[in-house]
């Protein structure tokens, strides 16, 4: 006796005949719920919509009239300046540390992890507190002989201006995370690849520049572009220091003419647009770095 479900041998299990799957009736998988949270976010999306159209409060007369106004515009460019500064710079110091903590020199690794926890830890409106106010606890920087006498000072009053600290604290504090994000995408790359290129006798640096980095810019790029969005909305943060940003222009003018909510739709949907614009700047660049990766 067989214990199992084959035929037996020398004999061949009969298939249906083909009539047998054309009477078959193909019903396709329903999802009634899937249907009702349309519906019920297509009401909801309607009543804001209409929200928007008819509710008086929003004021969009005045939200046009201030849109492309100039104070608006230049504090637009401002806030940009700060985003391009600080993301330039935080990434360019957070690529070193990166590669700091990748060596094998115990002290490199050290310093880099200790510079990360530090910037990490510490707020950034407590960071860029301490820049605007560095000429209080500074009244000059002097460069010599440690302990000694020294050759040449600066005045830390005219050296850091509000501008100067702004960008300062938020590109040490980029550099920060950016060393992370870089660290991570280099380690994503496969060790094999570093071992085939010094067999082939790469030099180091090229092996870097030609076979990590463009490798690892497709784990970098998705993190990074998050980054440097978050930077130009945290600029916002700047207002405490009353530099002309985009936030702090409109808190400004609704403060003198009493338009709270428009001034800040304003403000949101400059902060949308460049926004967007980001997302698809960021979409193009992932495309270019991964040409010949499978997905």
């Amino acid at each position: 006796m067989s214990l199992t479900a084959d035929p037996p041998l020398g004999k061949t299990a009969e298939s249906p005949p083909a009539e047998d799957y054309a009477r078959l009736k193909v019903v396709p998988v329903r999802h009634p719920w899937r249907w009702v949270a349309i519906a019920a976010t297509a009401v909801l999306l309607a009543q804001f919509a209409h929200g928007l159209v008819t509710n008086p409060g929003w004021e969009w007369q005045v939200f046009g009239e201030f849109f492309t106004a100039d104070v608006i515009l230049k504090a637009v460019w401002t806030t940009l300046q700060l985003t391009f500064y600080g993301t330039a710079l935080g990434f360019a110091l957070g690529i070193v540390l990166a590669f700091m903590r990748l060596s094998r020199s115990r002290f490199l690794t050290t310093v880099a992890f200790g510079y990360i926890w530090a910037f990490r830890s510490i707020p950034l409106i407590v960071q860029l507190l301490f820049w605007f106010n560095l000429a209080y606890l500074y009244k000059e920087l002097q460069f010599g002989i440690p302990f000694g006498p020294g050759f040449f000072s600066f005045d830390t009053m005219g050296l850091v201006g509000a501008m100067s600290a702004a960008v300062l604290g938020l590109a040490l504090h980029q550099a920060a995370y950016a060393a992370e994000i870089v660290r991570g995408g280099v380690l994503a790359v496969d060790s094999g690849q570093l071992e085939a290129a010094a067999a082939l006798g790469i030099p180091r640096l090229r092996q870097i520049r030609r076979i990590v980095l463009p490798q690892a810019m497709r784990s970098i790029l998705p993190n990074a572009a998050n980054e440097v969005i978050s930077l130009f909305k945290g600029t916002s943060i700047v207002s405490v220091m009353a530099i002309g940003e985009l936030f702090y222009q409109v808190q400004v003018i609704y403060g003198r003419n009493g338009r709270v909510v428009p001034l800040l739709m304003v403000a949101t949907a400059w902060y949308v647009l460049l926004t967007s614009a980001l997302s698809v700047v960021q979409y193009y660049v992932e495309r270019h770095f991964s040409k010949g990766a499978t997905r």
